[in-house]
């Protein structure tokens, strides 16, 4: 992606099933649970930059003694800063081995619970307390809970007034600190009702009833009672995978087939709507916690977020590059001798995989018999990431900002190749105006087509990227663009007028579904809003005709027929609280307010 945006991050419980004497027998080592949670969360790393927390938690603690250790960073890079802390408080080993009791009352970080957590900061909370692992303490075993998640709620407001109403003093609005009291609230009511004997899985249900939005929860009780939590409609991801030693949960599949090197089909996704619970004596089960909704998997998952090398996603991918075929030769009017074909590094890459494989039988089937058929392709564009490090500290000018990509010279014939360069989705389209247009015009192509693997971002989202914010949409300023050009700005006073009104009413009040900023778009065709588009994006000076190639929502579909959570590009919001998000945004747009939209 050219365009760097806050993203999901990446949580992992892990639960050793066995007692610690059996891992040292077998493996050599009391600490084999924090090496495959360190595992775990390296295979995960690029979904958090911004911070690192991991928690250990020991069955049956010594009286006297915490329940649980924590440390947490947000040094970068943080998961390195945070393994190299919890390393130098590990000692040596000692000659005579450790039963595994004395090991985990003696050894820091040694137990039968690990949760993990990498964190993607979004709106500027950055600092140490907002990394995750959370905990509530409390002086009964199972009243004190860690938690750690992926999510985001659009409600955090009405769970802030329940918690006042219901005589507690939150300490901060920030969802995970919410969560984290509300579930804490709810176990302590469920002790006055039950005394010892209560269900967790009754506990979740009271509280996660009440959330608007995207999360997978993993949590930790004191007594070493564990669960892991996905909304209804499956907007986040989760996996899990057991045996007779761990039971593992984490955001991303091949994490969990690197660290124990089992298949793609022994790792199974976490029902959505439904707990599972481990035990303390390590059974598992899961429970139904939530009213079942339409499956709404985040399909920015399959296009960016997570790695490339699971599966499912890999072969989507290319799914997605091949569905790019015709509208690109389109634009390049079939001139397979004067075009040459790349990628925007990296993410796109297996994209542009899936391209050249359909390029190449393309070709075949078109080229006269007797001729050899060929397809020009290179890697045209490189990454130079310390720069952009340096470029993002010092917030310099762009004459430097270009920089952040180095280009291959003696590709392009200068004058007479089409240059097409597949990137995997256009958010706000700075750095693609300021960096990548600029150096790609320094070739000298004829026409430059950028070819985006995913739909127009036509709407705010606010279950886990950071684009609360309609002026940070390309696609919207062109939409607005057309609605100056064509005399239709009073279509814009008359949907903010709506929205406004709507914001008036009661969140659940707003079941209706209406997206206000909808009607902006479909006053337009695709194809003159992608117009639009290439026009905001062409930067002052470029030579090349520029052209802009977006894939279908249809073609999307069918290339991810399993995730179906497009709202970003359709508007189609899977909760209440979207699409009162996407009307906020609206006002707050017509009113210059450069705030977030919940």
């Amino acid at each position: 992606m050219s365009d760097q945006i806050k993203h999901e991050c990446a949580v992992t419980l892990l639960r050793l099933r066995r007692s610690l004497d059996h891992y040292i027998r077998k493996y050599g080592t009391p600490y084999y649970g924090f090496q495959k949670m360190a595992l775990l969360l390296e295979k995960q790393h690029n979904r958090g930059q911004d911070g690192a927390g991991l928690g250990c938690v020991g069955l049956d603690p010594m009286p006297g003694f915490p329940c649980y250790q924590l440390e947490k960073s947000n040094t970068r890079p943080c998961l390195a800063d945070l393994l190299e802390k919890i390393g130098r408080e590990i000692p040596p080993m000692p000659e005579k081995p450790l039963t595994g009791e004395e090991a985990k009352h003696n050894l820091p970080f040694c137990g039968e619970l690990y949760l993990g957590h990498l964190r993607y900061g979004t709106f500027g909370r950055s600092g140490i307390n907002a990394c995750h692992p959370f905990v509530r303490e409390n002086a009964c075993l199972n009243r004190t809970l860690m938690l750690a998640g992926n999510f985001n709620l659009t409600d955090t407001a009405e769970i802030f007034r329940t918690l006042q109403a219901t005589g507690h003093h939150p300490s901060s609005r920030q969802d995970g600190a919410l969560i984290l009291q509300l579930i804490g609230h709810c176990l302590e009511l469920m002790r006055d009702r039950k005394q010892h004997n209560f269900d967790l899985a009754e506990v979740l249900k009271m509280a996660a009833g009440r959330f608007d939005g995207a999360f997978t929860l993993c949590g930790i009780l004191g007594d070493g009672e564990s669960f892991a939590l996905r909304d209804s409609a499956g907007i986040r991801p989760g996996y899990y995978y057991f045996d007779d030693e761990v039971v593992v949960v984490s955001s991303e599949r091949p994490a969990i087939q690197a660290a124990f090197d089992c298949t793609s089909a022994e790792v199974n996704e976490l029902p959505p709507g439904e707990a599972l619970i481990i035990q303390p004596d390590g059974t598992v089960q899961f429970r139904p916690c939530l009213p079942p909704k339409p499956l709404r998997r985040c399909v920015f998952e399959r296009i960016y977020f997570s790695r490339g090398n699971d599966a499912d996603i890999h072969h989507e991918r290319k799914a997605l590059g091949r569905a790019l075929v015709p509208a690109i030769l389109r634009e390049v009017n079939y001139d397979w001798e004067n075009t040459l074909f790349s990628y925007i590094p990296n993410t796109a890459q297996i994209s542009f995989h899936g391209l050249l494989e359909a390029l190449q039988e393309e070709c075949w089937r078109t080229t006269p018999a007797g001729t050899m058929p060929r397809v020009r392709f290179g890697q045209i564009a490189v990454k130079d990431a310390k720069f952009r490090t340096f470029i993002a500290d010092a917030e310099a000018r762009r004459e430097f900002y270009m920089h952040i990509y180095d280009v291959t010279y003696g590709l392009v014939r200068p004058g007479s190749d089409s240059l097409v360069v597949v990137d995997d989705s256009i958010v706000r389209g700075n750095t693609m105006r300021s960096a990548i247009l600029p150096i790609l015009d320094r070739l000298a192509p004829r026409k430059i087509v950028i070819a985006s693997a995913a739909p127009p971002i036509r709407y705010p989202d606010c279950y886990g990227i950071d684009m609360a914010n309609l002026r940070e949409l390309v696609a919207f300023e062109a939409v607005v663009d057309l609605l100056r050009a064509s005399g239709k700005l009073d279509l814009l006073d008359r949907c903010y007028r709506q929205a406004k009104e709507l914001l008036q009413k009661k969140l659940e009040d707003q079941t209706a579904g209406i997206n206000c900023v909808r009607p902006l778009y479909d006053a337009f065709s695709d194809e003159e809003l992608t117009r639009a588009i290439a026009e905001r994006l062409k930067p002052e000076g470029l030579r090349a005709e520029l052209a802009l190639v977006f894939q279908s929502c249809e073609d999307l579909a069918r290339c991810c027929p399993e995730h179906r959570g497009d709202w970003y590009f359709t508007g189609d919001y899977p909760t209440p609280g979207g699409f009162r998000v996407v009307n906020r945004a609206l006002v707050n747009y017509v009113e210059n307010r450069d705030e977030r939209a919940y």
